[in-house]
């Protein structure tokens, strides 16, 4: 990639909120980082970023929540988001796509290797966008 691309990632998990901001800049991705539901919608706002990675389970506001506030939310509801969620819960995506999300990420053991994986989604998601 020859820009920064401005991504959020919204997890209450510090160690993966770092794996991921540590994988994500090594396939030149500027990151932000949330630990939580409100602090997510604030820089979403602030930030604009070119897409969030949002997890699903979290204290308080969970990703469900703030999906649905983002999707509601003038200056937000445009921007992509992909769930971030285990293996779990794949059976309940359909409430995901039903709120407004874009696409989900599988949280795999190797942190490191989803640098790739949301890369290659993102390249993927952005060929399409620019087409429709």
């Amino acid at each position: 990639m020859s820009k920064w691309i401005p991504v959020l990632v919204v997890d209450d998990d510090e160690l993966i909120r770092e794996a991921l901001k540590r994988s994500l800049q090594l396939y030149g991705f500027k990151v932000y980082l949330a630990e939580n539901g409100r602090t997510g919608l604030q820089l979403a706002l602030e930030k604009k970023p070119a897409f969030i990675l949002l997890d699903w389970m979290m204290p308080g506001v969970d990703g469900l929540e703030v999906l649905a506030e983002l999707k509601h939310t003038e200056g937000t509801e445009y921007i992509p988001v992909f769930m971030l969620t285990g293996k779990g819960m794949m059976g309940d995506l359909n409430q995901a796509f039903d709120i407004g999300a874009d696409g989900y990420i599988t949280k795999p053991a190797d942190v490191d290797e989803l640098g790739r994986i949301i890369r290659n989604k993102w390249e993927k998601y952005d060929k399409t966008a620019a087409v429709g």
